[in-house]
This record gives C-alpha cells, sequence and structure tokens, in this order.
C-alpha cells in the first residue's frame, strides 16, 4: 500500500496454501476506495481457467516456468486506461515515436514499454506452453489436480503429527499441499524426500509475512500438476509416513 493508500498489491496466499482466492470481491473493495488491484496470478493461471475482465483485475501476472514454459519470461496484463497513463522506466530501439533533445514521444501500446531486443526464444516458448496446456483443457487440468487432492487431503490428516495449512476441502484447492511435520525443520523434511527421490520445496515460498500470520518459520510444500498420477500421490503419502517415523522415533 502506497503511503497515500491509493494502490493496493495483491499477492495470492495459493503459493503456500493452494487455494482459489476471491480475488473478484477483493477488487470491488479496493476500487470502491479509489485504489488498484495487482494479482500475482503465477499460482493460478496454470491450474484453472482465468479470466482477468471477469475478475476485475487492474494488472495480472503470471510467470512461464510454471506453465511448462521458459524460465526468465512471463505475462503482464494491464487495463489499457491504465497503461496509456503510464510512462516506461526502460527505454531502448522500438520503443519511441520521437526523439528530441530533452524530450521524447512514446510509441503506441504495447511497443512503449517494449525497449530494446526482447526475449524471442522465450517468447516463442512461453507461446508453445500456453498452447500445450490449452490442448490438454485447464478445467481437465483443474479436475486431475482436485482428483489427486481427494485422494491425498483425508489420508493426510490421519497422520498424527501433520500440520496441512489451507482448506480441507479439494475444491477449493489447487495441486500444492503445504504441510509442516511437528518437531522437524521444513528443510530436514525437504531432504528426507529428497533420500526417497521425491522433490518437495522448503522455506518461506516468498510469502513472509504469511509465515508469520500462521505462526511458523516456514513450511513444506509438494506440488501436484497434471502430468503427476495417483500412484505418485501414494508414493508421496508412504515417504511422508517414512520421513515422519525417521525424525521423530522415540519423539511422539
Amino acid at each position: 500500500i502506497s503511503s497515500k493508500g491509493k494502490i493496493l498489491a495483491v499477492t495470492q496466499a495459493s503459493n503456500v496454501m493452494g487455494t482459489i482466492n476471491p480475488i473478484k470481491e477483493l477488487a470491488a473493495l479496493i476500487h470502491a476506495v479509489g485504489g488498484y488491484i495487482v494479482v500475482d496470478g503465477a499460482q493460478s493461471t496454470p491450474h484453472m481457467t482465468v479470466n482477468v475482465q471477469q475478475l476485475d483485475a487492474d494488472f495480472f501476472a503470471f510467470s512461464g516456468h510454471k506453465m511448462s514454459g521458459p524460465t526468465g519470461i512471463g505475462v503482464l496484463y494491464g487495463k489499457e486506461a491504465l497503461l496509456e497513463q503510464m510512462t516506461p522506466v526502460e527505454f531502448g530501439g522500438e520503443m519511441i515515436d520521437f526523439v528530441y533533445d530533452e524530450t521524447a514521444t512514446w510509441a503506441p501500446l504495447p511497443y512503449k514499454f517494449e525497449a530494446g531486443t526482447p526475449n524471442i526464444a522465450g517468447a516463442i516458448g512461453l507461446k508453445a506452453a500456453i498452447d500445450y496446456l490449452n490442448e490438454i483443457g485447464m478445467t481437465e487440468i483443474q479436475e486431475h489436480e482436485h482428483q489427486i487432492m481427494r485422494y491425498l487431503l483425508p489420508k493426510i490428516q490421519e497422520i498424527a503429527g501433520i500440520t496441512l495449512f489451507g482448506p480441507t476441502d479439494p475444491e477449493k484447492r489447487t495441486g500444492i499441499l503445504t504441510f509442516n511435520i511437528e518437531g522437524v525443520h521444513p528443510h530436514d523434511v525437504a531432504t528426507g524426500f529428497d533420500m526417497e527421490g521425491i522433490a518437495i520445496r522448503a522455506g518461506h515460498h516468498c510469502a513472509q509475512p504469511l509465515m508469520r500470520h500462521l505462526d511458523v518459520h516456514a513450511t513444506a510444500r509438494a506440488s501436484f500438476y497434471f502430468y503427476n498420477t495417483l500412484e505418485e500421490a501414494e508414493q508421496f503419502l508412504a515417504s511422508l509416513v517414512k520421513v515422519k517415523e525417521f525424525f521423530t522415533h522415540g519423539l511422539i
């Protein structure tokens, strides 16, 4: 939030929780007080159909690598009226209209924000990834993740000493599963899973304020996507039990 309270930026808690946030409702509240909403859609766009106009987001960003695309490239959507008001922060070829000794005028959108040589290879790769996901179907991807969550969530809740973050309703989640093992640091949990041949992430997940709100130092996170199977979900569950027993043997 700016010092004048004019701009509100919202980053989705789904990076940790795997939740589907009510962006449209937040946008209405923010616009009512004259603010702007900036949505980090990196954790939602790969998993479901997103309509930025229905959400009424002023700006919406997402990354390429979370959509099976290249690293180092992403997309920033902005409402045309707002983009027209903005001035560039980078300068170079193709983004100018006329240049004078002390002033310049800018090319029309989107060129005024595309200074210099773009990431051509990255853009081609990102388009191919988006086409691939659309061919599979975003609705089908979302349903596949729900199927995995329907299997995993009840079983994890039956394991003593496991703290599960986020909704227990699989229909309100994406394929992200964030958890902690009581008395075990998440980094140790990640090492244990690595020894089982399973890659998970441990740490703040770019959400330190949320970690403070949850009153935890860090969490462990497993991410399931369209290429993961129920058999792999079973393997994750079995490994979770083994890692817990290894680190907590004799403690709980």
